[in-house]
């Protein structure tokens, strides 16, 4: 199961379709604030997430220092307009697995989700 945190409607549609269309993908669940993407994560228990960076109400690095320590095993890629080197860093030392620009590599996504979904789910948050 694939979680969305993108604070973009627009996008966010264009994400869910994305993933409704890929075999054995399954969607967890959509949020657009930090609240409700860690509240909505700790509920569904997915195995993935594809987390904006920047959010209306702060930033994704939150969300996922939020719920990386009860969820090592979770997978998560970070789709941001805001691909600085200093961002990328961030994000892959709070535990991101993928850092992708909106603009360029927003194609990436349906193989990312496809090789998730290869895999045996294993985030279990306590």
């Amino acid at each position: 199961m694939v979680f969305l945190v993108e604070d973009s409607p627009a996008i966010r549609a264009r994400l869910a379709t994305t993933i409704r269309g890929i075999d054995g993908a399954q969607l967890a669940g959509e949020a657009g604030t930090v609240g409700s993407a860690i509240d909505g994560i700790r509920a569904t228990r997915p195995g993935a997430v594809i987390l904006d960076l920047q959010l209306e109400d702060g930033s994704g690095l939150e969300v996922l220092r939020a719920v990386r320590p009860t969820a090592p095993a979770l997978h998560v890629a970070v789709l941001t307009n805001y691909a600085t080197d200093q961002h990328r860093r961030a994000c892959m030392d709070a535990g991101a697995e993928y850092f992708l620009d909106k603009s360029s590599d927003f194609p990436r996504i349906r193989e990312i989700v496809q090789s998730w979904t290869a895999q045996p789910e294993g985030a279990a948050l306590a």
